[in-house]
């Protein structure tokens, strides 16, 4: 029987939109920059941004890596200020970190839950635990969540941007299934990416609903859900579904 219910965000919980090609994005991050002192230009500042990004991402031992977008403005900081020692690290680890968050609003267009989630999950919160595994930046997956008044459901929000790897990574889905307290087969997982959500949490041992979203990749070989909804809705039945099925199964 299920016990334990685990989350993707973006893409199953939350419909985010953000674009991270938008000129305008890099044009509203240098100006804010250039208030503190960093000069640079917008087509400078997406040149470095995609460019530190792959470069993280590549000098990584992590078969999955995450980059960090905290750390990529520290260095444009340190490369771009006009008196960057003149600022002590601490200094400028803060502009980074605000830089960052100024950088993902402005590539941000849309944010809000997808039909049906507050009410889901008002139903399961007292007959489930539950969790929440992300890919995502430590600076902005906790405050999204906070905007759409998410944060209380879950008894813990586990999130890429603090470990330095990502889904299907099975070390993210392991320690999910350590902080759940439960055996993997009393846990569901409900995540929108086949690769990503399905098969890398089958290869924990989970069960899993493929809920068919807006977002992630739609098929890859070898991810078989047990469930798949296209209305978030659809989750009761599919939870119930699962459970009859083990019913059965134990006799």
């Amino acid at each position: 029987m299920i016990k334990g219910l685990l989350f993707d965000l973006n893409g199953t919980l939350i419909d985010i939109c953000t674009n991270e090609e938008d000129f305008h994005t890099y044009r509203v991050t240098a100006n804010f920059l250039d208030y503190y002192g960093v000069k640079i230009t917008p087509e400078q500042l997406k040149d470095k941004f995609f460019a530190l990004n792959h470069r993280q991402r590549k000098e990584s031992k992590e078969k999955f890596p995450e980059f960090d977008a905290a750390e990529i403005f520290y260095e444009i900081i340190e490369n771009y200020a006009v008196n960057a020692s003149g600022k002590s690290g601490e200094e400028k680890h803060f502009l980074a970190e605000t830089v960052s968050r100024v950088f993902r609003a402005a590539s941000r267009h849309h944010l809000a839950l997808y039909d049906g989630v507050k009410d889901i999950l008002d139903i399961f919160k007292n007959k489930y635990k539950m969790g929440a595994v992300s890919d995502g930046q430590k600076l902005w997956a906790e405050p999204e969540l906070e905007s759409c008044s998410q944060e209380g459901y879950f008894s813990f929000v586990l999130v890429s941007g603090f470990l330095g790897f990502r889904k299907p990574d099975k070390r993210m889905f392991e320690m999910a299934i350590e902080k759940m307290g439960l055996p993997p087969e009393e846990i569901l997982f409900i995540g929108n990416d086949m690769y990503r959500d399905v098969y890398g949490a089958e290869n924990a041992g989970l069960k899993c609903v493929f809920f068919k979203s807006n977002q992630g990749d739609h098929s890859f070989h070898g991810a078989e859900p047990d469930y798949i909804i296209y209305h978030f809705r659809e989750l009761v039945n599919a939870v119930n579904f699962i459970n009859l099925q083990e019913e059965k199964k134990n006799g």
